[in-house]
C-alpha cells in the first residue's frame, strides 16, 4: 500500500508542484511541469515500464510521447474553465484602479497616516497595530457573507495601506495570515454567503447523495471545532510567529506610490467612488456576476467624468498588471486539476482510505483528512474537493459507525484543508496580489508557507478531534 501511495500520480504531482514553487519557479510553469509529470505517471502502465526494463527503448519512447501528448490535450481542454475566472479578475483589477483614482483609498490611507503622525507611545502603537489587524480580519470575514465579494476588496484596500504597514513595521506575513483566515473560516462554519454554498449546496448535498441523512442545522455545530483550529492558527500567527517588527525597503514602497498618478481628493470623486462600490456590490449580490458588476462600476466613473472615456484603456492595462497574473494562474490550475482527474489518481487516493486500518477509527479519520489535504493542495479549491471525496468517505463513515455530525466535520475539514497554503488557491493568491504591489512580498515564502503552517496543521488536529468526539 505504501508503494501505491508514493506512486500515486496526484501525490507525486502535488509534491512536484510544491517543490518547484519552493525553488521559486513561476507558479504557472510549475503547474504545467507538475501536470506533465502526473499525467505521464498515470498514463504509463506496467507494459510500458516492462518495455523499458527489457531494453525496448524505442517502443517505450513512442509510448511516452503518446502519453505526453494525451496529457497536454487534457491540460489544454479545460483551460476555458479558468478563462471566465481570469476575465473576472482582470475586470476586478480594472475596477480597483478606477477606485484608487477616485481618491477613496487615498483618503483612508491619509487618515491612518494622520493618526500615526500624532505622538505615538509604544502602547498606542501596539494598540493601533492590532486594531488595524482586527479591522482587516473583520473586513475579510465580511467579504464571505455580509458583503460577499470574496477577494475583490484586497487589490482595492491593501496596496494603499502598504506605506502604513511600513511605518508600523508590520510583518506582512501576519497580514497574509489575517486575510487568508477571513477568506476561509467563514465559509467553513457560517451558513450565509459563500458559507451557504459550501455547507448547504456542496457539503450536505454530497453527504445526502451518498446515503447519509443530515439536517441543515447540523452543519455549523459540526464545523465549529475545525473552525476553532483556524482561530488558534490566527492567534499564533499574529501574537507569536509574526509579532516582531519587520523592516521593508521604504524606497520601493515610495516608488510604487510615485508610479501611481497623484490623486487629488475631491468630495465629489469620493462620493462617485462610494457609489461605484455600491453598484458593484449590488450587481454581484443580486445578479451573481463579478464581471458585470465591475464593468458597470467602471461605467459609473466614466459617466461621472471622474475617468475620461479615452483613459479607460490605461485603466484596463493597469488592471491587467494588478490582477492578470492571478487570472493566468487560475487558468493553469484548471488544466492541472483536469489532468489529475483524468489520471484516475484522485479516485485511487480516495480508495486507499478503505485499506487503512478500517477497524481503528483514529487512524482512518486522520487518513481521510490527510488525503483531503493532498487533493485540495493540488486542485486549489475546497469547493471542488468535497464531491470527489464524499463518495468514499460517507459510506466508510457509516460502516465505522461514525455519527452524522462527525461525518460532516470530517468531510468538511478534509475539503477545507489545503485551501490555505496551496500556491494555486485564491485564498493565498489574493493576499499576495495586494501585499506584493511594491514587489516586497514573496508568494511562496511570505504567503503560501506561512498560511500552510498556521492553518493546515491546526485544522488537521481540530478536524481529527471533531471526527473522534462528535
Amino acid at each position: 500500500m505504501v508503494w501505491e501511495l508514493l506512486s500515486n500520480p496526484v501525490l507525486v504531482s502535488v509534491a512536484v508542484l510544491l517543490a518547484l514553487a519552493a525553488l521559486r519557479m513561476n507558479v504557472v510553469f510549475a503547474l504545467i511541469s507538475a501536470a506533465a509529470v502526473g499525467g505521464m505517471l498515470g498514463g504509463l502502465d506496467g507494459e510500458a515500464f516492462a518495455l523499458l526494463g527489457s531494453g525496448e527503448f524505442t517502443e517505450f519512447w513512442k509510448s511516452a510521447v503518446s502519453v505526453f501528448g494525451s496529457t497536454m490535450k487534457s491540460f489544454q481542454s479545460s483551460l476555458d474553465n479558468g478563462a471566465v475566472l481570469a476575465i473576472n479578475y482582470v475586470m476586478l483589477g480594472t475596477f480597483s484602479i478606477a477606485i484608487s483614482r477616485s481618491g477613496v483609498t487615498e483618503l483612508i490611507a491619509r487618515k491612518l497616516f494622520q493618526w500615526i503622525g500624532c505622538e505615538m507611545t509604544a502602547k498606542k502603537l501596539f494598540c493601533f497595530k492590532y486594531a488595524l489587524l482586527g479591522i482587516l480580519t473583520l473586513t475579510a470575514v465580511s467579504s464571505q457573507n455580509l458583503i460577499p465579494m470574496h477577494i475583490a476588496f484586497i487589490p482595492v484596500l491593501i496596496p494603499p495601506l502598504l506605506p502604513v504597514f511600513d511605518r508600523l513595521r508590520l510583518d506582512r506575513r501576519a497580514v497574509a495570515c489575517v486575510l487568508t483566515f477571513g477568506l476561509i473560516t467563514p465559509y467553513m462554519v457560517l451558513p450565509v454567503g459563500f458559507g451557504k454554498i459550501y455547507l448547504n449546496t456542496i457539503l450536505l448535498d454530497n453527504i445526502r447523495r451518498n446515503g447519509m441523512e443530515v439536517a441543515a442545522a447540523q452543519a455549523s455545530p459540526a464545523m465549529l471545532i475545525p473552525a476553532l483550529g483556524m482561530v488558534a492558527g490566527l492567534l499564533i500567527a499574529v501574537f507569536l510567529s509574526y509579532r516582531r517588527p519587520r523592516a521593508y525597503n521604504p524606497v520601493k514602497t515610495e516608488l510604487m506610490v510615485e508610479a501611481t498618478e497623484p490623486v487629488e481628493i475631491r468630495p465629489f470623486n469620493v462620493a462617485v467612488g462610494v457609489a461605484a462600490i455600491l453598484m458593484a456590490l449590488f450587481v454581484q449580490i443580486f445578479l451573481d456576476s463579478l464581471l458585470i458588476g465591475s464593468l458597470l462600476a467602471v461605467m459609473v466613473f466614466v459617466a461621472a467624468r471622474v475617468i475620461r472615456l479615452r483613459d479607460t484603456q490605461d485603466v484596463f492595462v493597469q488592471g491587467v498588471h494588478l490582477m492578470g497574473g492571478i487570472g493566468i494562474v487560475m487558468i493553469a490550475a484548471a488544466g492541472f486539476a483536469n489532468v489529475m482527474k483524468d489520471t484516475g489518481g484522485v479516485a485511487e487516493l480516495v480508495e486507499l482510505v478503505k485499506g487503512v486500518a478500517v477497524h481503528y477509527r483514529g487512524v482512518t479519520v486522520f487518513a481521510m483528512l490527510l488525503i483531503g489535504l493532498i487533493i485540495t493542495m493540488g486542485i486549489g479549491s475546497s469547493f471542488s474537493t468535497v464531491p470527489l471525496i464524499a463518495a468514499i468517505y460517507v459510506p466508510l463513515c457509516a460502516a465505522l459507525g461514525i455519527s452524522p455530525l462527525a461525518t460532516i466535520a470530517i468531510v468538511g475539514s478534509a475539503g477545507a484543508l489545503g485551501d490555505a497554503g496551496s500556491p494555486v488557491s485564491e485564498s493565498v493568491l489574493g493576499p499576495t496580489a495586494g501585499l506584493n504591489a511594491d514587489g516586497q512580498h514573496d508568494h511562496i515564502y511570505d504567503s503560501t508557507i506561512p498560511t500552510f503552517l498556521h492553518y493546515n496543521l491546526p485544522l488537521l488536529a481540530a478536524g481529527w478531534i471533531a471526527g473522534m468526539i462528535l
